[in-house]
């Protein structure tokens, strides 16, 4: 018992070292850093090519961060902890002066089920594709229905929730649409942390919902262009996830 306790000591300072990092980013497929590299580059070229300041460099930021962690959960080795909470809290800056409120409450979301968990316990970033499972059992069609049933029912009450929040208690010009992507997103991100593939579904709906949110919110002159282009390579990782041979949600055995 108190092997395990230390072991899980030195695991918690350890997410605080630059090596900690280092070792999650070894092993991902190929795919996934070239991947890396473009998404950098472009976050990188869209900031400067557009008026430099504080909101813009913090949408970089921004970006580039949650950007590395989302590749980093398609290769089995979350880089959430320190960098995924720095990442959501600038999400969260930059949504609130954008006025997509939902979208800080989904970072927020974030925070407690992705970036929480390793920080806390940083064991649990590891061996995640010894874990991941289908929402759709093989044979047992009805274990398969109360699933989606309860993924569905979810999703109806978050959806609500977020709407009824967002257009009655705030001024945000594009409430169903903030509500719809962030809706998505929480609904993936609960099925992240319970390590169920179909995740992969909603990210990619979640991807081109943040897409069109981003996008409404720029040509209305909400923020820049840095954000939309980004989910467009967050949408370019769920690909990665769906096809790449060398990530684990849907290229590995499944265990009950």
């Amino acid at each position: 018992m108190d092997s395990q306790a230390g072991t899980k000591r030195v695991a918690m300072m350890d997410i605080f070292k630059p090596s900690w990092y280092i070792e999650q980013m070894k092993g991902w497929s190929k795919n996934s850093y070239r991947l890396l590299l473009f998404g950098l580059a472009v976050i990188l070229i869209t900031t400067l090519a557009s008026p430099i300041n504080f909101d813009s460099i913090m949408t970089m930021l921004a970006g580039m961060l949650g950007f590395t962690c989302t590749i980093s959960i398609t290769n089995g080795k979350p880089l959430n902890g320190a960098l995924g909470l720095l990442s959501a809290l600038i999400y969260i800056y930059v949504a609130f002066i954008s006025k997509n409120y939902n979208d800080m409450l989904l970072q927020t979301t974030y925070i407690m089920l992705l970036d929480l968990p390793v920080l806390l316990n940083p064991l649990w970033a590891k061996n995640v594709e010894a874990h991941i499972k289908s929402l759709t059992v093989k044979g047992n069609s009805k274990k398969t229905a109360i699933h989606w049933g309860l993924v569905a029912l979810a999703f109806a009450i978050i959806f609500a929730l977020l709407m009824l929040w967002e257009t009655n208690f705030t001024d945000s010009p594009r409430p169903l649409i903030d509500s719809l992507a962030a809706t998505i997103g929480i609904t993936g991100a609960i099925l992240t942390t319970l390590r169920f593939k179909d995740t992969y579904f909603f990210w990619t709906a979640q991807g081109l919902f943040s897409i069109t949110l981003w996008g409404i919110t720029a040509y209305q002159g909400g923020a820049n262009w840095v954000l939309f282009l980004t989910y467009i390579c967050y949408l370019a990782n769920d690909m990665v996830s769906f096809f790449d041979k060398g990530t684990p949600w849907f290229h590995t055995k499944k265990v009950e």
